[in-house]
This record gives C-alpha cells, sequence and structure tokens, in this order.
C-alpha cells in the first residue's frame, strides 16, 4: 500500500432543523470544494438562540482529505 498524507480541516455547519443536518450540509459543501474526503469528526455542538428560542444548530466538524502536494 503507497503511503498518503491526509491534511486535517474544521468547518462549522449550520441548520434550522437539527445537528445531524448542520453536520451533512457542512460535509457536503466541503466535498464540492476538496476531493477524497476521508473522516468527519464531531468536534462541538451548539445552539444561537434569539429571544429565548432556538434559531440554528451549528455543528463543527474536523474533516480529513488527502494531501495532494505538487511534485
Amino acid at each position: 500500500m503507497p503511503q498518503s498524507v491526509y491534511k486535517v480541516i474544521e468547518v462549522i455547519g449550520t441548520s434550522p432543523k437539527s445537528w445531524e443536518d448542520a453536520a451533512k450540509m457542512a460535509v457536503e459543501l466541503t466535498g464540492e470544494h476538496l476531493r477524497e474526503l476521508r473522516v468527519a469528526e464531531v468536534v462541538e455542538q451548539d445552539l444561537v438562540i434569539t429571544d429565548g428560542k432556538v434559531e440554528a444548530y451549528r455543528t463543527k466538524l474536523k474533516v480529513s482529505f488527502k494531501y495532494e502536494g505538487h511534485g
């Protein structure tokens, strides 16, 4: 098996519905801009509250993708 290197970035997804939707949105949008996503790890979840009501769910993820250096 050839050796590989992976880069890890943090992204935050938001959703008015759920933390799961926020995570899914973050992964799908990130996947449109980066190739070969490997793993997404949820590192934090929080809520945006306005006037005592939940306005949005936020999920912070660490996402890894294969690093392709320029040779």
